[in-house]
């Protein structure tokens, strides 16, 4: 576990999406986690390009899997930007600008092999990179930046390679992108 995590509360969800209470982060996810709040967010620098970062291994969940720039969960009354913002630092080590909501509906359920649920309503942004990233190794082992529609092609092309949630997720926001 990230020790940017240990004392960290997730907000418990009902079934159409009102909190109903909370719970440690570090007790929450397990073969039958309940619906929480979080988020994803990709990160474009100025090229166009979107951050991916490979899992750090020692994560609980789809450890060594690529994603996207990263996630997290909003606290109890925490704001998503701000939530968005703390994040980014915790586990990029880098600021963000120019937050948008993107995907405001976006919602998952996924398995992992180990039998770690995730089941989220995880609202999808996008941001600028507003300065280089420093990865916290026990977050991200790695990181690259990669074109949108090479991302798109591996998630249909080898869907493995990637976490679920941003198998889902790229086609969405490649559609949000191009409505822009």
């Amino acid at each position: 576990m990230s020790t940017t995590e240990s004392g960290e509360r997730v907000v418990l969800l009902d079934d159409n999406g009102t909190p109903i209470g909370q719970a440690l982060k570090a007790e929450v996810h397990t073969s039958e986690t309940p619906l929480h709040l979080a988020f994803s967010c990709y990160v474009f620098n100025e090229h166009g390009e979107v951050l991916i970062t490979r899992r750090a291994l020692e994560k609980l969940t789809w450890p060594g899997v690529w994603t996207n720039s990263f996630c997290g969960h909003p606290g109890p009354g925490e704001e998503f930007v701000p939530a968005l913002h703390r994040r980014a630092e915790q586990e990029l080590g880098m600021t963000v600008s120019e937050v948008e909501l993107a995907l405001p509906d976006f919602r998952y359920r996924a398995v992992d092999a180990s039998g770690v649920v995730e089941n989220e309503i995880c609202p999808v942004f996008v941001a600028r990179a507003a300065s280089e990233p420093a990865p916290h190794a026990d977050e991200v082992a790695e990181f690259t930046w990669a074109p949108l529609d090479e991302l798109v092609r591996t998630a249909e092309s080898v869907p493995s390679l990637l976490s679920p949630w941003m198998v889902m997720q790229l086609p969405q926001l490649q559609d949000w992108l191009a409505s822009r």
